[in-house]
């Protein structure tokens, strides 16, 4: 039977790295480009990602601006609903690979 699968690929320069106690989540901003009427404008999408022991040796390797590929799969989660409370959802994205492709530069990192 196949299996059904959400994943994500994201190649973005790091903004902030957050280590906590047994999960590391890392800020990766992506840009994309689009049409505004005659000209093409880019728009930078910050995406957190969540990444486990199983990285966490590349992500200590990693920097403010270094440009890096990610990839990994999709988790929904959701938390409250008790009686009184709103139900909250949250789309998290685990990291299964995490490579560096380039060093920032002193300019880039700014």
């Amino acid at each position: 039977m196949p299996q059904n699968i959400a994943e994500f690929r994201i190649i973005g320069r790091v903004g902030k790295i957050t280590a906590r106690d047994r999960v590391t989540f890392v800020s990766v901003a992506a840009n994309y480009n689009r049409r505004d009427g005659d000209d093409w404008k880019t728009d930078t999408h910050w995406n957190s990602v969540v990444c486990f022991s199983n990285v966490a040796t590349q992500v200590e390797a990693a920097g403010k601006g270094d440009l890096v590929h990610i990839t990994g799969r999709v988790r929904e989660n959701q938390h409250g609903g008790a009686e009184g409370t709103d139900t909250t959802y949250r789309t998290e994205l685990i990291a299964d690979t995490f490579s560096i492709l380039a060093k920032a530069s002193t300019d880039d990192a700014g």
